[in-house]
């Protein structure tokens, strides 16, 4: 046998194997082939989340309020999946808890349908206000939320960190701008502070911004219908299903 026939052969032994053992893994591999020159090996993979040092003097009302996601790194994506993510965030007096709402679509979703979600925070220490602890139980042990840095009328950065046993941190930052770009010497400047924690910046990825005004969003009266640009129509049977 060839070298190139065997190659072929083992090839196809990988994606049957794949296909047996967990379709999903092996649609995936199909449905990003157009990134797979950008498929590296990850070398920020690490147990424990990093020792951060919240940002000084931090004043958390000027900080709420609408952001734009410009920029994104998350330990467990490998390539830029994302569109139209932002973020919107609130604090409660009453309960001292911080609520970011946050929005965004996938890159290549053809029906560029909105997803929403939100995270909540505590403060656990009212002296270091920019340091944030998650409320939900979604992972075991730590899970905690920093500003590292911001100017609260145009830019800032933050970093999520969680550990859970037996298995890799998961660290993520969110590069926000309050416009829908931001200019490219601040942009190296937030960067720059994020290889300290051991952040590969080969694997944060620009958030596209534009045409994010009018996406497909579920009707309240029927799952099944969605407002576009204002009008609503029906979507058919081959409607593209996204999950968060």
């Amino acid at each position: 046998m060839t070298a190139r026939k065997r190659g072929a052969a083992q090839l196809l032994f990988l994606f049957t194997f794949l296909l047996l053992l967990d379709w999903p893994s092996a649609l995936a591999l199909t449905k990003f082939n157009s990134y797979a020159a950008q498929c590296r090996k990850r070398t920020d993979l690490r147990k424990k989340c990093p020792n951060v040092r919240a940002i000084r003097n931090f004043n958390l009302t000027e900080m709420m309020g609408k952001w734009h996601v410009v920029q994104y790194y998350a330990s467990t994506e490998e390539l830029p999946e994302y569109a139209c993510m932002r973020s919107n965030f609130a604090f409660s007096i009453e309960d001292r808890h911080i609520t970011m709402n946050f929005s965004y679509i996938f890159a290549e979703d053809p029906l560029r349908e909105k997803l929403q979600g939100n995270i909540t925070w505590l403060i656990p220490d009212p002296e270091t206000p920019g340091h944030w602890k998650h409320t939900e139980d979604i992972y075991e042990g730590v899970y905690n939320t920093y500003v590292l840095d911001t100017d609260y009328a145009n830019w800032g950065l933050i970093m999520h960190c969680a550990e859970k046993k037996k298995h890799s941190r998961y660290l993520s930052a969110l590069l926000l701008s309050r416009e829908q770009t931001l200019g490219d010497n601040v942009i190296t400047f937030l960067r720059e502070k994020l290889p300290r924690y051991c952040i590969d910046l080969s694997f944060m990825f620009p958030i596209n911004q534009t045409s994010c005004e009018h996406l497909m969003e579920s009707s309240k009266d029927d799952p099944l219908a969605y407002i576009i640009n204002g009008q609503q129509s029906e979507t058919d049977s081959h409607k593209l299903i996204n999950k968060p």
